[in-house]
């Protein structure tokens, strides 16, 4: 190849890189100003709702708006048309919940953010294999019953994480439950007498509940026991401990 052929040869390249680059920039400043537009007329119609995100979807056309009750709804580029519901795709080898995927990523995102301070924590025995953030209620059937396989799940090498969830929200008696656990000085114990429903010592003092409370409207928690696996994956309601073993794939 002759040198004047190299130097044709690159400055195509070099155009040609140029105007994708242009194409990109514009593609990304439309995009910009559909999500900017999606928001305000979301707001300006609907003053109550609060987003906390806009993003393009995989089907073309079509916005992802995430509120901040953890929903997702989607919207046209001019924010005119909603819909509701989940999005599914048809793929090779069924269908894909394209929606849930979505909000099994928001959770991982949202609690590594949070991160791991204040929580009420049974470490797996031995080697852990696995780990799981359960937002619990102290007086709910169903959370008791998933506590009392709570030496199950560390025997399969199950951490588990527990949340504060008390569904009567602030001020209500189950809400002071959950405190006074929190607050105790042996935290397990004064959680495992408050799930046998025995009394527990009334205590206050500084603590994150009301926080935790707050994280699981974000991440989608609508009853308890809710639990948050390692990819986001929502499992809701109780499980026994060996079901839960195998949806880790560890059985």
């Amino acid at each position: 190849m002759t040198y004047r052929l190299v130097c044709r040869t690159l400055l195509i390249a070099l155009v040609t890189l140029g105007t994708s680059g242009v194409a990109s920039l514009a593609v990304a400043e439309e995009e910009k100003s559909a999500q900017q537009t999606i928001r305000e007329r979301i707001s300006e119609r609907v003053p109550g709702l609060t987003i906390t995100g806009v993003r393009p979807s995989p089907a073309a056309g079509l916005y992802e708006v995430v509120t901040s009750t953890g929903e997702t709804i989607y919207a046209t580029e001019t924010g005119e048309y909603l819909l509701t519901g989940d999005m599914l795709q048809l793929t090779e080898t069924g269908i894909a919940n394209v929606s849930e995927a979505g909000r099994s990523d928001r959770r991982v995102e949202t609690l590594q953010a949070f991160g791991d301070e204040g929580l009420i924590t049974y470490p797996a025995k031995g080697q852990q294999k696995a780990e799981v953030a359960v937002f619990t209620d102290i007086d709910c059937p169903y959370c008791r019953k998933l506590h009392d396989e709570m030496e199950r799940m560390n025997a399969h090498g199950i951490t588990v994480h527990y949340y504060g969830f008390p569904r009567s929200g602030p001020n209500t008696p189950s809400f002071a439950k959950y405190e006074s656990v929190w607050c105790a000085d042996d935290q397990q114990s004064a959680m495992d007498a408050a799930k046998q429903g025995r009394n527990v010592e009334s205590l206050s003092c500084e603590n994150p509940v009301g926080e935790q409370f707050e994280l699981g409207g974000e991440v989608g928690v609508t009853g308890t026991p809710a639990i948050v696996l390692e990819d986001g994956d929502m499992v809701r309601g109780y499980v026994p401990a060996d079901e839960l073993a195998r949806r880790l794939g560890l059985l």
